[in-house]
C-alpha cells in the first residue's frame, strides 16, 4: 500500500463531511414546507402578473387604446389586416361593457367559491 499521511486523510474526511453537510442542508431547505409554499406563492404571483399583463394588452387592443391612433386613409385606400384599429369613440362605448362583463365574472366566481365551501 502507498504511504497515506494520517493528517491528509483526516483533512480529506473533514472536507467530505463538510460537503455532505452542505448537500444535506440544501436538500432539507429545498423540501421544507415553508420553502415549498414560498415557491408556490411566487409561481402563482408570477402567473397572475403574466395573466393580468396579457389580459390588459388584449383588452387594450380590442378597445383600440393600445398603440398609435389609426392613420387617415385616402379615398382609394382600404383597410388591410394591419389597419384593424377601433376608433376612440367606439373604445369609449365598449369600455363600460367590458368593465361590466369583468364585474359579472368576478361576482360569479365569488358565488361559486362560496357555494363550494358550504
Amino acid at each position: 500500500m502507498a504511504d497515506i499521511d494520517p493528517d491528509e486523510l483526516e483533512r480529506t474526511i473533514e472536507r467530505t463531511r463538510a460537503d455532505l453537510a452542505r448537500t444535506v442542508d440544501a436538500i432539507a431547505d429545498r423540501v421544507s414546507p415553508r420553502r415549498v409554499a414560498e415557491r408556490g406563492v411566487a409561481r402563482v404571483r408570477a402567473n397572475a402578473e403574466h395573466l393580468l399583463s396579457t389580459v390588459g394588452s388584449t383588452v387594450g387592443d380590442v378597445v383600440g387604446l393600445a398603440g398609435p391612433p389609426r392613420p387617415a386613409l385616402g379615398p382609394d385606400e382600404g383597410e388591410g389586416p394591419d389597419d384593424l384599429w377601433v376608433d376612440r369613440e367606439r373604445a369609449r362605448e365598449l369600455a363600460p361593457v367590458l368593465i361590466g362583463v369583468g364585474a359579472v365574472l368576478v361576482v360569479g366566481a365569488a358565488i361559486m367559491l362560496w357555494r363550494r365551501r358550504r
